[in-house]
């Protein structure tokens, strides 16, 4: 199927991990991307999955000062 598919080999594991980056990545809210992977605690999802997305930080920052500071316009 691989073969046809015509995509990498990847574990069962990589399939978890990559849903679960690209769904926080895509803003689905935490407790859900946990509750699908079956994890008990929402802190052990995000300690998990969350150091792959390295921009949330600075796309946090931006979101927060947007609400005190006005925003430049070309």
């Amino acid at each position: 199927m691989v073969d046809r598919a015509k995509v990498p080999l990847i574990r069962l594991h990589d399939v978890r991990h990559t849903y679960a980056t690209i769904s926080l990545r895509s803003g689905v809210h935490p407790k859900i991307v946990s509750s699908r992977l079956g994890h008990s605690k929402v802190a052990f999802t995000l300690d998990t999955y969350t150091e792959d997305i390295p921009d949330r930080d600075a796309e946090a920052a931006e979101t927060i000062s947007g609400l005190f500071l006005p925003r430049e316009t070309d």
